[in-house]
């Protein structure tokens, strides 16, 4: 999705960046000696704290329970990033604020991951005002095969900031991709035993990645987090036929919605609607009783179950 950045915002973030280096607010001074890592959404920051445990300082600067989208950064988040070791984010269209911040900082002492680089992202098309445009889906993480590839990434980056406790990061990063594997054979085997191979999700769709691995088929409102709001009539029209002619169970939404277009298909259906959860962020009761991306996975993997049997 694509996001507009408005030229006051990069004028104090540049201001910042440049009254920081100038004033020594750049230097990686932490009062515990942990190294700060800091990530943009919730997925890269769950398995960022699986790695390090307590070992360093992890720091999400989307808010709990806040929409990822139409997230733009403060000054204090910019001075956030420039003050870390390490700073992974999408590196997508939804975070184009990231490529003036990357811009003013040094490199040599930041290491920056982005998902983006870590994987192969599939193509998806938009419509937009003077025709269709391709773009890319950007919740790579969505896929537990991904989420392996971006943890043992983080990983490696990480034992590379801090070799004196490497051999606990690899302890505490084998420990994880074990149960991120165990998730991943977990859908493996709920698909090949499922009844049927269809989910309609009548909401935004970032579960791309999730389906292509599975082989799920799926019919959605929208491509990927389309910045449309309204399907039209005739989407509207094809999900509830969908529904009523392969006698689907559930009708899905995502985490944070209005719900508006899965409320008039499950009227007009009789189906069940339940929620899919893309993790791009969690609410602060459930990020309080310890929940995590593959808590939330797994919750996946039953709702999922219910809807294809």
């Amino acid at each position: 999705m694509k996001k507009i950045i408005s030229v006051l915002l990069i004028f104090v973030l540049t201001v910042t960046v440049f009254t920081a280096c100038s004033n020594g607010k750049t230097e990686k001074e932490t009062p515990n000696g942990k190294i700060r890592i800091v990530t943009t959404i919730f997925p890269p920051y769950d398995f960022a704290r699986n790695i390090v445990s307590d070992k360093a300082d992890v720091t999400m600067l989307l808010p709990l329970g806040s929409e990822s989208h139409s997230f733009e950064p403060s000054t204090q988040d910019i001075i956030t990033i420039q003050n870390c070791d390490i700073f992974i984010c999408i590196g997508g269209e939804s975070e184009k604020w990231v490529e003036k911040v990357l811009d003013s900082i040094d490199e040599s002492k930041v290491t920056v991951i982005s998902l983006a680089d870590l994987v192969e992202m599939k193509e998806e098309e938009e419509e937009e005002e003077g025709g269709a445009v391709i773009e890319y889906d950007e919740h790579v993480w969505t896929s537990p095969v991904n989420a392996v590839k971006i943890t043992q990434s983080i990983s490696d980056a990480v034992c590379a900031k801090d070799a004196q406790n490497a051999e606990i990061y690899e302890q505490n990063t084998a420990s994880y991709i074990e149960k991120l594997n165990s998730l991943d054979k977990d859908f493996r085997e709920m698909v090949s035993s499922a009844k049927r191979n269809r989910i309609v999700v009548a909401d935004r769709f970032p579960f791309r990645y999730l389906c292509d691995e599975y082989g799920i088929k799926y019919s959605a409102a929208f491509a990927g987090c389309s910045a449309s709001t309204d399907p039209s009539a005739n989407t509207v029209k094809y999900l509830i036929n969908k529904v009523n002619e392969e006698k689907i169970p559930i009708v899905f939404y995502i985490e944070f919605s209005q719900k508006t277009v899965a409320n008039t298909v499950i009227a007009s259906t009789g189906a069940k609607g339940m929620e899919l959860h893309s993790c791009h962020n969690i609410s602060k009761e459930d990020f309080d009783s310890g929940i995590g991306y593959y808590e939330i996975m797994n919750n996946n993997l039953e709702a999922l179950r219910e809807a294809l049997n």
